[in-house]
């Protein structure tokens, strides 16, 4: 009876985004709660919190091939391997900002295909910052960062949101080794705030080019200011350019080919 309630005690101290079982941490959202001013049945008024009610979760909508096709996106390979331990999330640097980033959670509603329910939090799904402390983390190495990386890019695929800001950042920094085979900082970052609408001159990037002037040294600085002019390129780097690029081309078709959105195209 003791160790019942020791146990019990620990459950109830420990993160409950965590240990809360799946189907109650989202039971009541208050999207789902309905609330009636003026009501009145069989001759009684319920108006206000009398007449507030649940809204119905019969879920009709599975999405049967929801894992498969995260699965079948790079990073997502290893979903089917998550028994719900709760490592990611924990370590998760994110959630310790915000509890609601919870990739435990996203993995079980891709798995169970739970899509309606996903796309509730597609709006920060992609904010993953990719320090794998979660893949550290993870005792079945499910690889949660890279599963994150997978439904942020599933989730532009098929149309449920716009390419997130790390997505274009990842685009403005391929596009650039692809075809020079290096990366200037500065053009990456000029490049990125074009693609998101950001003005060039934020406060931050003006002290950080002041103190790089303060501190480097003339000849670096006068190098890394023609390399963002001249756009050098590594020698004999065409072919390597080219041979990326064609792989690059056909992930993309293979990808969306997994998700069914160009059925005309041929198989592999």
């Amino acid at each position: 009876m003791a160790s019942g309630m020791f146990c019990k005690t620990l459950v109830s101290e420990a993160n409950r985004d965590t240990i809360m079982p799946i189907h109650e941490k989202s039971l009541i959202r208050p999207e789902n709660i309905v609330a009636h001013e003026q009501l009145e049945i069989d001759g009684i008024d319920v108006s206000g919190h009398w007449s507030t009610f649940i809204e119905s979760r019969v879920i009709t909508d599975y999405n049967e091939e929801m894992e498969e096709e995260v699965a079948a996106l790079p990073g997502g390979e290893a979903i089917h391997r998550c028994w719900q331990c709760g490592s990611c999330t924990n370590s998760c640097t994110i959630n310790a900002i915000n509890p609601e980033f919870n990739p435990r959670y996203w993995i079980y509603l891709t798995r169970m295909g739970l899509e309606s329910e996903l796309l509730r939090d597609k709006e920060f799904i992609w904010q993953c910052v990719s320090c794998n402390k979660c893949t550290y983390a993870c005792p079945r190495d499910v690889n949660p960062e890279g599963v994150m990386k997978a439904l942020s890019h599933w989730l532009e695929l098929k149309g449920h949101t716009e390419k997130s800001p790390s997505m274009h950042f990842d685009e403005e920094f391929a596009e650039q080794v692809f075809a020079t085979g290096r990366i200037e900082e500065g053009r990456i970052i000029r490049g990125f705030f074009k693609r998101t609408g950001q003005a060039l001159m934020q406060d931050w990037l003006v002290e950080f080019v002041k103190r790089l002037l303060r501190h480097l040294p003339v000849k670096l600085l006068f190098m890394m200011g023609l390399a963002n002019i001249l756009r050098p390129r590594t020698r004999g780097w065409g072919g390597a350019s080219a041979a990326i690029q064609d792989y690059v081309a056909e992930r993309k078709a293979a990808d969306r080919r997994a998700l069914h959105l160009d059925e005309s195209a041929p198989a592999e």
